[in-house]
C-alpha cells in the first residue's frame, strides 16, 4: 500500500474514507455524511481534544464530509481544500450549507435585526458563506436578511461566484490582522492561511499548508536581481510563504510582527536569513 498524506486523505487504522479502499489499510471503510460549519470559525485539530494544536480552521458555511463522531468530536474532511482533522461536533449542522453570498469584508457582524444599533448575534470573517433570503434598507444602510435569522451589511457581501479580480487586493484588506498559527480567518491568520483565503476570494481554490503550496503553480527563476518577479507571485522560505505586492514588496502573516504586514522584500530576506536561510522558491500561481 502506498503512503498517502494523512492531512489530505481520511484514513486511520480503524476507519477510512470509502474512496481509499484498496489504497490504504483500515479495519472499516465508510462513505461519510455531509455537514457544514455553523459557527464563525471552527478549529480543525490533529486530535479530538481541546488541548490539541490547531492545524487549520474552517469558516462559517463551509461544507465538510463527516466520517466519524465520538466523544463530542467529528472527524471530517473539508470539501474545499480536502484538509482532514477533528472539529467539535457542536460546531456542525447537517447537510450542505445553502449559499448565496460570501463575506468580502475582513470582518463583519450578524445583527439581530436590520439595524446597526441592534444586538450583535456573532461576527463573521472574510470567506464565510451565507444564505441571503432578502434585502432591506434602514436609515440609508442596506442589509442582507439571512435565512437563518439576523442581518448583515449588504456592502460587506459579494454574490456567490462573484470573485475579486486581483487576489493580492484581497490579501491587502487583511493588513494588521493578528497572526494565529493555523488561522485562516479575518480574526487571526497564518502565512499559508492568507495565501489560501485571498486566492479563494479570487475564485481559486488552493491547498492549505506551505509545503503543499510550494508545489503549485510554476517555478520562477527570479533572476540575480529579482528582476523576473511580479505582483501575485509567491516567495517561499523553509516553512514560510509571502505574497508579492510588486517586485520589491511583500505582504505576509508573520511571527515577527505577529500580524499581517507589508514590508520590502529585500529587508524580509535579510531578516529571515539568519533563522531560515534564503528563499527556497518563487512560484507564479496566477497568469
Amino acid at each position: 500500500m502506498s503512503t498517502l498524506d494523512a492531512r489530505l486523505h481520511a484514513y486511520r487504522v480503524d476507519l477510512a474514507d470509502a474512496r481509499l479502499e484498496g489504497k490504504v489499510e483500515a479495519a472499516r471503510f465508510v462513505t461519510g455524511e455531509i455537514a457544514h460549519v455553523a459557527v464563525p470559525v471552527a478549529d480543525v485539530c490533529r486530535k479530538p481534544s481541546k488541548n490539541s494544536s490547531i492545524d487549520t480552521q474552517f469558516l462559517f458555511g463551509q461544507d465538510v464530509t463527516v466520517f466519524d463522531r465520538a466523544d463530542g468530536y467529528a472527524w471530517v474532511q473539508g470539501m474545499t481544500d480536502g484538509y482532514v482533522g477533528y472539529i467539535a461536533e457542536s460546531e456542525l449542522d447537517a447537510g450542505r450549507a445553502p449559499v448565496t453570498h460570501v463575506i468580502k469584508a475582513p470582518r463583519t457582524f450578524v445583527y439581530s435585526d436590520a439595524d446597526l444599533r441592534s444586538p450583535r448575534l456573532h461576527p463573521l470573517s472574510m470567506g464565510s458563506r451565507i444564505d441571503v433570503a432578502g434585502t432591506t434598507e434602514k436609515r440609508g444602510t442596506q442589509y442582507g436578511i439571512l435565512s437563518t435569522g439576523g442581518a448583515v451589511i449588504l456592502g460587506h457581501l459579494s454574490a456567490d461566484g462573484e470573485v475579486a479580480q486581483d487576489y493580492v487586493s484581497a490579501a491587502e484588506r487583511l493588513l494588521e490582522t493578528p497572526y494565529l498559527w493555523g488561522g485562516t480567518s479575518g480574526f487571526g491568520i497564518d502565512c499559508s492561511g492568507i495565501v489560501q483565503l485571498s486566492l479563494a476570494m479570487a475564485g481559486r481554490p488552493f491547498l492549505r499548508d506551505t509545503d503543499m503550496q510550494e508545489r503549485l503553480g510554476d517555478d520562477i527563476d527570479a533572476g540575480s536581481h529579482l528582476e523576473n518577479i511580479r505582483r501575485g507571485d509567491l516567495v517561499f522560505w523553509r516553512g514560510h510563504v509571502a505574497i508579492l505586492q510588486d517586485a520589491t514588496r511583500i505582504i505576509h502573516a508573520n511571527g515577527h510582527t505577529m500580524s499581517v504586514a507589508s514590508e520590502p522584500l529585500a529587508e524580509a530576506i535579510a531578516r529571515i536569513a539568519y533563522l531560515y536561510g534564503q528563499p527556497t522558491a518563487f512560484r507564479r500561481v496566477v497568469g
